[in-house]
């Protein structure tokens, strides 16, 4: 069977205007000579890896006066790798001196005391929180790259720091990139409008292959090694139900109104990633959520190469059915008020062009951004975008514990997986959790 990933999917769908420079798997527009003026928004990325990167070309896309002004990540490579391709993608819009190029685990809080307008957090999710607190203390208009935290602690920390974001009239847009695309927008909101009636019950699923590994350097240190392969710890990444996965469920909530689950109960566990390359996550989970009124959702995900690749989300109502499938692009409404994006007339092939090309939910999340900071009308995700982190982590919870976790006790919970502390010398590792052995939560 085919495997199924982001990647792949970032190739096919396009990321930017056909005309323009090709780099990697991007199409990027390319600029004439551009110059600082009074009324330039000043970009800080923070954390240059790919999606780093991407998000960086998104922001340099989405307003014609923004520049790029200052880069933060641990390596320098990273660093040094994304400036390079920025710059020749997008000229004079990089101007990012060497003295505003941070590198190391404090280089954001170096970033942030720069004069920068908006601020992109890409770094690895482990990070999130803290970048999230110093970003709105330093007044800055965030970009945040999804998930929010990896523990209850990290997210209790991001929704404080939310919350001081809206307060202080800063913008803050999640990384959810589907709540941005516009054939999920209408079929989503035709759900909501009760087009399938009372949504009875909800199924999704992220089911792909393996991911990137990097082989172990002689220098590298275990912090180092970690750090370069994040994926694979559940501290820095909160395994794949909360870095990859969290996507579907997303969407689920998102066509339930974005109620909150009362509960979750799961399986998971390692088949077939038991080297011990792969830390300490598992390689599938099942999960099934309980809401008030008895409908429930079921999820599933897993990252196995040879098996079978889904990414959709189904939903069951008492007046008909409605298929959102990430794969085949299909978005349709069966039963009593039948409807489907591709047959919906009102809905030109400039608007199927403009989804796979420069405004891609990926560049509509930043446009979105953008034009919010320019009218004043900062754009805020943070009425929902915590809620399905919360989810994932409570279906991660039920499935390393064996346990049900109530959605109130996944939020309660004082278990830290992300060490107050990080340093090059740090030694921590988690084991691989024993449903039935390790219960608390």
């Amino acid at each position: 069977m085919m495997s199924f990933s982001r990647r792949k999917f970032l190739k096919t769908a396009g990321m930017t205007a056909a005309a323009g420079l090709v780099l990697g798997d991007y199409v990027v527009a390319s600029t004439p000579a551009w110059r600082l003026n009074s009324k330039t928004l000043k970009i800080g990325l923070i954390g240059c890896g790919g999606r780093g990167t991407a998000a960086a070309m998104e922001a340099l896309n989405a307003d014609p006066n923004v520049i790029l002004y200052a880069m933060a990540d641990a390596f320098s490579d990273h660093l040094s790798d994304s400036y390079n391709n920025l710059k020749k993608a997008f000229g004079d819009k990089v101007q990012v001196a060497d003295t505003h190029k941070y590198v190391g685990l404090d280089a954001y809080q170096k970033l942030l005391a720069q004069d920068v307008d908006v601020v992109l957090l890409a770094a690895p999710p482990g990070f999130r929180p803290a970048h999230l607190e110093a970003s709105v203390s330093a007044g800055k208009h965030i970009f945040c790259e999804k998930p929010f935290a990896v523990d209850a602690p990290g997210l209790r920390r991001a929704m404080a720091a939310s919350d001081t974001a809206k307060a202080k009239n800063l913008s803050l847009v999640s990384g959810f990139c589907w709540r941005y695309h516009k054939p999920k927008r209408e079929t989503f909101n035709r759900v909501l409008e009760g087009q399938i009636g009372k949504v009875l019950t909800a199924e999704s699923s992220y089911n792909t292959g393996e991911l990137w590994y990097k082989e172990r350097q002689p220098k590298w240190s275990d912090f180092e090694y970690q750090l370069r392969n994040w994926l694979y710890y559940s501290w820095l990444a909160g395994d794949h139900i909360i870095e990859q996965a969290i996507h579907s469920l997303d969407m689920m909530q998102w066509a339930l109104g974005d109620e909150l689950p009362v509960s979750a109960i799961a399986s998971g566990g390692r088949q077939k990633r038991t080297d011990v390359k792969f830390g300490n996550v598992f390689d599938h989970f099942s999960v099934i959520y309980d809401y008030q009124g008895g409908r429930k959702s079921f999820f599933s995900c897993r990252q196995q190469n040879g098996t079978e690749p889904s990414y959709a989300v189904e939903l069951v109502g008492d007046q008909g059915r409605c298929i959102v499938d990430c794969r085949t692009g299909a978005h349709t409404i069966t039963g009593n008020n039948p409807w489907s994006y591709a047959d919906d007339t009102k809905f030109t092939n400039e608007d199927a062009y403009k989804e796979s090309s420069s405004r891609s939910m990926y560049q509509q999340e930043h446009d979105e951004l953008f034009a919010g900071i320019r009218s004043n009308k900062p754009k805020h995700d943070g009425a929902w975008m915590f809620k399905s982190n919360l989810v994932a982590l409570a279906g991660r919870m039920a499935g390393y514990t064996g346990q049900r976790v109530l959605i109130t006790e996944a939020l309660a919970s004082n278990q830290v997986l992300f060490p107050a502390e990080v340093s090059w010398d740090l030694k921590y590792s988690l084991p691989v959790s024993v449903p039935g052995i390790d219960i608390k939560f």
